[in-house]
């Protein structure tokens, strides 16, 4: 996959399935601008990265911040193709216990901040009248629970739906719109894990980032601009699997 001629927008890129992205596109020839709340985990991104890469700083609660990066990455590199939704916060409190405040943050950097970006990336893509890709990433959490995750969920299963309605919105503009939803996918040491943790998932291990990355990949291909509207689920299985106490 020769991604050589595009520039992609990686939110969420300072670390873990972000930064593994943006390091995929950028060693398939991708231009990349890798966006985080966090700019200096960004540019430590940049510098591991080869080829042209762009830090910029956003808060995706924001409007202002997001227009801002959006356009940014538009003027420094003259064009957006790929749009990669990745930015995404928690906070697995009860119900009980999480303040309204909290809330809010979550549904506003998750979804708010998707729904931003893929509107400014869409305005740039069409008015480029060459189309463009944009990836979703969402979660199993969307449709299946642990207890005390309702705004985590929430956003994810919105996410999901924001998905197929812009494909459809955005269809006569010719760009694509999929979503990701990964399982557990282990950004720190991974080998520290347990085999319990590796065996229960009928792959028999762990995800990765580079999981992620390669369906990123996968879906803004041109080739494969056939699938649109989808979510790829990438869980080793397991929402596949019936788990029952025996």
């Amino acid at each position: 996959m020769d991604f050589t001629s595009k520039v992609v927008v990686v939110t969420g890129a300072g670390n873990g399935i972000g930064k593994a992205v943006a390091l995929h596109y950028a060693a398939a020839g991708a231009k990349v601008a890798a966006v985080d709340l966090d700019k200096s985990a960004a540019e430590q991104t940049i510098q591991e990265m080869k080829g042209e890469g762009l830090a910029l700083q956003a808060d995706m609660r924001l409007h202002k911040e997001v227009t801002n990066f959006m356009k940014l990455a538009y003027e420094h590199f003259g064009q957006i193709d790929i749009l990669i939704n990745n930015a995404g916060v928690s906070a697995f409190k009860n119900m009980f216990e999480l303040a309204v405040e909290e809330w809010d943050s979550i549904i506003n950097t998750n979804l708010r901040g998707t729904f931003l970006a893929s509107r400014e990336a869409a305005g740039y893509m069409k008015h480029s009248g060459k189309g463009g890709a944009i990836v979703n990433i969402a979660s199993t959490r969307a449709s299946m629970s642990e207890p005390d995750t309702e705004a985590y969920a929430a956003t994810k299963g919105g996410i999901t739906a924001l998905t197929h309605a812009l494909s459809v919105s955005l269809q006569n503009d010719y760009i694509t719109v999929n979503c990701i939803s990964p399982g557990w996918i282990e950004t720190e040491d991974y080998d520290a894990l347990r085999p319990v943790d590796h065996d229960q998932h009928p792959s028999k291990r762990v995800g990765t980032p580079s999981d992620i990355a390669r369906a990123c990949l996968f879906l803004t291909t041109a080739e494969n601009n056939f699938i649109n509207g989808e979510n790829l689920v990438i869980d080793g299985g397991m929402t596949r699997k019936m788990i029952y106490a025996h």
